[in-house]
């Protein structure tokens, strides 16, 4: 969808953006490269009712067959389907491991993890919303309301819900993550908006992936 077209590319703008200014070299293609296909398979989970006018101009009807045929063939983990399309765009394997570990879930992993591009990735991701950037905790919250709050069902039928202190420790620790990579960045979390990755959109709509 175009709403997800353009989320990947911001994100991808904002790892470009910390990457030009890390004080250590990092390998900047291979954060473009993930961050530019890390959703490419989640109209998986998206429930297209929410933001209906992310649908325009083809509408619900149409995304929906999309989601269908999305679902008939990846099956219903987006994380698979994220993957599986990372494959078969033949992305380099370097980029393509680093979109298989980019999740909310996994940042105490992430943390740990040596590689900056990584982290990065991460991070990235963590500071885009639906309509643009946000400060990191801002988004958090704004994601907790569509995902971590919605419901769930377990293998016996029963709902449940994600307790609240999972999901503190998770933003404690993606708190820790944004402290880790802006020791080794001359930017500020700050500098981080909307006017400061525009440019980069741009640039990165006629990135080559080849």
């Amino acid at each position: 969808m175009p709403s997800l077209q353009l989320h990947q590319l911001r994100v991808a703008a904002v790892g470009k953006f910390i990457c030009d200014n890390a004080r250590e070299p990092v390998t900047t293609r291979d954060v473009i490269l993930a961050c530019l296909f890390h959703d490419m398979g989640n109209i998986i989970k998206s429930d297209l009712n929410y933001f209906p006018d992310f649908c325009a101009p083809e509408g619900v009807t149409y995304w929906e067959e999309v989601k269908k045929q999305y679902l008939e063939k990846y099956g219903t983990d987006h994380h698979v389907a994220n993957a599986a399309i990372a494959q078969e765009i033949g992305l380099p394997e370097s980029a393509y491991r680093l979109i298989t570990d980019i999740g909310f879930s996994k940042i105490d992993k992430i943390l740990l993890d040596t590689s900056d591009e990584q982290k990065i990735c991460e991070y990235a991701d963590l500071r885009v919303g639906p309509h643009g950037v946000l400060p990191m905790v801002e988004r958090l919250d704004e994601g907790r309301q569509r995902y971590l709050l919605r419901k769930s069902v377990d293998e016996e039928g029963t709902e449940v819900r994600k307790p609240d202190e999972h999901y503190r420790a998770l933003v404690r620790s993606a708190k820790e993550l944004e402290r880790k990579i802006f020791e080794s960045v001359t930017s500020k979390p700050t500098d981080i908006t909307d006017a400061a990755i525009e440019p980069l959109v741009e640039e990165l709509q006629n990135y080559s992936v080849a």
